[in-house]
């Protein structure tokens, strides 16, 4: 763990890994909740963890290395399903990067559980860690310069899924219909760290 001051009130976190940065989200959020931390903003990241508004970030800076930050632990909250058409154009170049025929993408994506990490990117856009034991894959070469609203996509370890028409390099694998920012639903994003998603298919 290595502590950063941001700033006046503010620290950043940097962790060895998604998962520390997972687990220390986690307990942060648990200490805001039960008062014994006052911190305005808690924001994860791949590798760190951003709190704003401490009114005593040397304090805190000083304590945290000492912290003893449990293994997350596992949800109890309901799976989110998100209905998937796998018909994306970067099908085979996911299927050559994992070294599996085309057909079985949509089987080993499916089959997964996923945890949003983090959220970033844009309104909406959640960073899905879950695929166990696979290459990472890498970004388009050449990225498009629009990606349409509700692309399902794959970058490195992560899933995620384009709430609004954007440029991207990600490559795409499927379509949902699913909202996944609303600014009059409360709360206005469909994904938040640390909820659990599986992806369900749909017949084209």
């Amino acid at each position: 763990m290595r502590v950063l001051p941001m700033g006046e009130r503010a620290l950043l976190v940097e962790l060895a890994d998604g998962a520390a940065a997972e687990a220390l989200h986690a307990e942060l959020l648990r200490r805001r909740a039960t008062g014994d931390l006052v911190v305005r903003e808690i924001v994860p990241a791949a590798r760190t963890v951003l709190l704003d508004g401490l009114d005593d970030p040397g304090r805190l800076a000083a304590r945290l290395p000492s912290w003893d930050v449990p293994a997350l632990p596992p949800r109890t909250e309901d799976v989110l399903e998100l209905p998937v058409r796998y018909d994306g154009p970067d099908l085979a170049d996911v299927a050559d990067a994992w070294g599996v025929p085309a057909r079985e993408v949509p089987r080993i994506h499916a089959a997964a559980e996923f945890r949003v990490a983090f959220c970033g990117f844009a309104p909406g856009f959640g960073y899905l860690t879950g695929l166990q034991g696979l290459p990472d894959v890498p970004r388009r070469a050449t990225p498009r310069t629009t990606v349409p609203a509700g692309s399902v996509a794959l970058a490195g370890p992560y899933t995620g899924v384009y709430p609004r028409p954007s440029p991207g390099g990600w490559q795409l694998i499927g379509t949902t219909d699913a909202v996944l920012w609303d600014h009059t639903r409360e709360p206005a994003a469909l994904l938040s760290p640390g909820v659990r998603v599986r992806f369900v298919p749909e017949a084209r």
